[in-house]
């Protein structure tokens, strides 16, 4: 293994000047922005990072990754593309990297190996690229948290709406408008306002000795039927609300046309299931949507580090159980981080390192690490980078159905 690379590389920027770098920035024919960095001693590999989830409109301040610098600094260029699309930015995000790849081509000439890697939302885009190809030699790729059970994570969306719409009825300060289509375009509310609502249904916001008896009862069923963390109430209800108006809504994507539906699901408890808004999606947006994007798990020859926490309450860790379901167990390995809270995407600097170290040599060596042999790099990097280093490899993952209830 290359346990102790990280570590030299690290001592030999203190010891030695940095190297010079060729950084180029810019737009693709789609729309996106880009920003391309090359350093002197580039090994003829490129890294191509994809970030997450963000409604804000594309812009050229393109972020290359917490990775970057030590990538940079073991040779690799290193890429990234705002995407042309904000949100669920699935329906064009492989054309963008695509499109991103030609114009490191075009600059810096064809690339030995590609790299592919992302978290959260950024963890689909890499398996959709992979899986979909046309980036050159994709020889590794990772997952830091990602959403790679793909779309039906949208039919979580949905239940947590329309659970919230039934068990918050008949309190005025807490109705949100647009139920399963999320916010109407032409809707003003804002994070604040969405947020005050959840509160007036659940007082979730307040010390549970300040909370209603009806408050206490309703975010006791939601988190129930929902299997929420409560520290993530209020951030999936966000995203619910915005992410899926503007899933519904844009043009760029499902035109008004709601992509899943609840029909015959069960809630685990009659009064939800006897008062819940039933909703049958449209078609033509079911397609479009499971076409962009439901892995497959056809990865060709790619080598594949997926790592995730726990207890997620934004992206939840079934979502690398069901990848595990179809990709080639040859191609993938998974590794889950026990964590006392609750959080999303929250690593330590050693436990990512862990994991893109784990693949480096997995590439190069052709021996595939195991969850545990990531937890022993990670611990060999704690004295340098810090901890903690918390990876289980006796973690089983629970059936997706627990948590995202079929249809």
């Amino acid at each position: 293994m290359r346990r102790f690379f990280v570590t030299l590389i690290l001592l030999f920027v203190v010891a030695v000047p940095g190297l010079a770098d060729t950084e180029v920035a810019g737009q693709t024919p789609g729309g996106a922005y880009y920003r391309i960095l090359v350093p002197d001693n580039w090994n003829g590999s490129l890294v191509l990072y994809n970030h997450g989830f963000s409604l804000s409109p594309p812009g050229p301040d393109v972020d290359l990754g917490l990775l970057s610098d030590i990538q940079v600094l073991q040779g690799f260029a290193v890429a990234a593309s705002s995407y042309r699309q904000s949100g669920w930015a699935l329906f064009k995000s492989t054309q963008d990297l695509r499109e991103l790849v030609d114009e490191f081509r075009t600059q810096f000439g064809e690339p030995e190996s590609v790299y592919v890697y992302g978290g959260s939302l950024g963890g689909l885009v890499t398996i959709a690229a992979v899986e979909k190809g046309g980036l050159g030699n994709v020889v590794g790729a990772a997952s830091f948290c990602g959403v790679i059970a793909g779309s039906r994570n949208w039919d979580g969306a949905l239940d947590l709406r329309l659970v919230y719409d039934q068990v918050c009825s008949g309190i005025p300060a807490a109705r949100l408008p647009g139920g399963a289509a999320g916010l109407p375009k032409n809707s003003s509310m804002t994070p604040g306002e969405v947020a005050a609502a959840v509160n007036a249904c659940t007082g979730v916001d307040l010390d549970p000795s300040q909370r209603s008896n009806k408050q206490k009862k309703n975010l006791r069923i939601l988190l129930k039927v929902t299997a929420l963390p409560e520290n993530f109430l209020q951030t999936v209800m966000g995203y619910v609300t915005f992410g899926m108006g503007d899933l519904v809504h844009s043009r760029d994507k499902l035109r008004g046309k709601i992509g899943v539906g609840n029909a015959g699901v069960d809630y685990g408890n009659k009064k939800v299931n006897r008062k819940i808004e039933r909703v049958e999606p449209n078609r033509k947006g079911a397609r479009k949507l499971a076409k962009s994007f439901t892995p497959t798990g056809r990865v060709g020859a790619t080598k594949i580090v997926a790592i995730h926490t726990d207890k997620d309450g934004l992206v939840i860790v079934e979502n690398m159980g069901e990848y595990a379901k179809l990709a080639p167990p040859e191609n993938l390995t998974t590794a889950v981080v026990v964590e006392e809270i609750p959080s999303h995407c929250i690593f330590s600097v050693s436990e990512g390192l862990a994991a893109w170290e784990g693949l480096l040599d997995w590439v190069e060596s052709g021996v595939q690490p195991s969850a545990s042999d990531l937890q022993a790099l990670c611990q060999d990097f704690e004295p340098v980078f810090g901890g903690p280093c918390r990876i289980d490899p006796s973690f089983v993952i629970s059936d997706m159905d627990g948590r995202i209830r079929p249809r």
